[in-house]
């Protein structure tokens, strides 16, 4: 079979191959159906650079339309030797189509410029293919490491490359506010900028004593929506609120609870938290209403973990509110914030995002739950009724170390290999069909207190997430040599999409980061941890 055929990822449900070969040229004609012009028009922007097209309507050539007998983000591609046609549920299924043409032909027609004058050819074939789940995601934490707008883009064209349709991003936290909210001009000018950074994992106290900071426009924001979109990517946003909060809390003192100092430089987690009196609420209902204005999208991220209740416990704005509200104690406070900000929420039409710590004493009714700490949340959240999002760490955070190297720059947390990645199942065991319906999907997640660069992105990220692609988009069985086997090729087109992906062979000299060292994590003791993190969660099922 030939070679493009046999390195798609993620891999078809269905693929059978015919003799022959489509014969794409600059005179090819791209016809659009009707509700299919967007991708259309995004194709034509993606092929044209490389391959001189200007894929203008006409006979044969490549022939897109929905058809509402498939599945929503399904589709078919029919290559023959006087064309390709292109069919969808939708305009997803389109766009996923189209994708999946993009790598049957030569990796060279994936640059932004000409490098070969073609044709190219593209064998004859019947392709039909669907999704197992709806969500597959990414996250991206632009909070710890500010990510510049066009790496932003950057990361969700490769992200639509390989069909995957939620960017979840991290926005806000300690060490950095990363957006305009109207009313609040120091959350930018001071809650965006630390003066120093840590390198390397927290315990060595290094640090590289340069400034950092960066924040997105309003209209950054809508870009980046309208850029995803396009290729068929919802975006969350996520604002942590009532922990992780220090950035907003240096840049406007009246929202902690007597804390006035400056952005937190060092990882890991603040005491300092939001301030529960009318001021705290207040703040955080607007800045959902900001990001509502923003993103169209059904779910609004408020974090809601690690939320230390230190300050809490001596606040007497707290104390006041554990008081008026008649609850039990400080630890009650965040899940009855959390309800609040579910409500207000819900009066826009929205519903609540959070981690999976907004479990404790019981979610607001309605509240997606982002299961990370290990496997057992998710279960939890199931049987308490609510859609589910499986992250957890040991499977799927990509700042982790990739292998035992020692030249694995700034090693953290369990060893997380390409196999496991791949061997990820995001549907918890012993699980009915009911329960079943609400595992939304899996999510991969980029958190970059080591990763300052796009270029760092990408080294964690690849080829990690081509294996995440796949385990999300295709069956649960799934064939860890077929995918091996496939992936070489594949590294080619990511070659051409100038991708800085981790070599098989491993780490080269240059990506070490002595300077930055790290805290590696044996799985057997995360598992002990994770163990005790969510023993709350097992003592609320007995």
């Amino acid at each position: 079979m030939n070679e493009l055929l046999t390195s798609i990822v993620p891999l078809p449900r269905s693929i059978t191959a015919s003799s022959g070969v489509f014969t794409f040229d600059a005179t090819t004609a791209l016809t659009p159906g009707p509700g299919t012009e967007r991708v259309a028009d995004w194709l034509r922007g993606a092929l044209g650079p490389a391959t001189g097209a200007s894929l203008m309507p006409g006979a044969g050539g490549i022939r897109l339309r929905i058809d509402p007998g498939l599945p929503a983000e399904g589709y078919t591609l029919e290559i023959s030797t006087s064309g390709a046609g292109i069919a969808g549920g939708s305009a997803s299924g389109v766009f996923y189509g189209a994708q999946t043409l993009r790598q049957l032909l030569p990796p060279a027609t994936l640059r932004r410029g000409r490098v070969t004058s073609g044709p190219w050819e593209v064998p004859a074939l019947l392709i039909v293919d669907e999704p197992r789940f709806t969500w597959r995601g990414v996250l991206l934490d632009v909070a710890r490491h500010f990510m510049p707008l066009p790496d932003v883009l950057r990361l969700i064209d490769l992200a639509a490359f390989h069909k995957l349709n939620v960017l979840h991003l991290h926005l806000t936290d300690d060490q950095g506010w990363r957006f305009e909210v109207p009313g609040r001009p120091r959350l930018t000018e001071v809650g965006a900028w630390r003066p120093t950074t840590m390198l390397g994992s927290r315990g060595h106290e290094r640090y590289d004593g340069r400034p950092h900071g960066g924040f997105y426009t309003t209209d950054d924001l809508r870009e980046i929506v309208a850029y995803a979109a396009d290729r068929h990517i919802t975006v969350i946003p996520e604002a942590d609120m009532p922990g992780h909060m220090q950035a907003a809390i240096a840049a406007y003192p009246e929202l902690g609870n007597g804390f006035d100092g400056p952005v937190r430089t060092a990882w890991g987690i603040s005491e300092h938290v939001l301030q529960l009196g009318p001021e705290g609420l207040d703040f955080c209902r607007a800045v959902l209403d900001h990001l509502c204005d923003i993103f169209p999208g059904e779910l609004i991220g408020i974090g809601g973990d690690e939320c230390p209740a230190t300050e809490w416990e001596t606040s007497p704005s707290a104390l006041e509110r554990v008081r008026s509200e008649g609850l039990a104690g400080a630890h009650e406070l965040q899940r009855w914030f959390t309800g609040r900000m579910a409500e207000h929420l819900a009066g826009r039409g929205r519903r609540l995002f959070g981690w999976d710590e907004i479990l404790a004493g019981g979610a607001p009714p309605g509240a997606v739950v982002a299961a990370w700490r290990g496997h057992e949340p998710a279960g939890h959240a199931i049987r308490a009724g609510h859609q589910v999002v499986a992250c957890p760490d040991i499977t799927v955070y990509l700042d982790y170390r990739q292998s035992d190297d020692p030249g694995e720059p700034t090693p953290v947390g369990t060893r997380l290999t390409l196999a496991d990645v791949h061997a990820f199942e995001p549907v918890p065991p012993g699980l009915g069909a009911a329960e079943m319906g609400l595992v939304l999907g899996g999510q991969a997640n980029i958190w970059t207190e080591h990763l300052e660069s796009a270029r760092r992105v990408d080294y964690q990220a690849f080829p990690r997430l081509c294996a995440f692609a796949e385990a999300v988009w295709g069956p649960a069985e799934r064939d860890f040599a077929g995918f091996s086997a496939r992936l070489p090729g594949h590294l080619a087109r990511l070659d051409a999409l100038g991708v800085n992906y981790r070599p098989l062979t491993g780490p080269r000299p240059w990506d070490a980061r002595p300077d930055a060292p790290g805290n590696p994590r044996t799985l057997p003791d995360r598992l002990a941890e994770l163990h005790e993190m969510t023993a709350d969660l097992r003592r609320e099922r007995r």
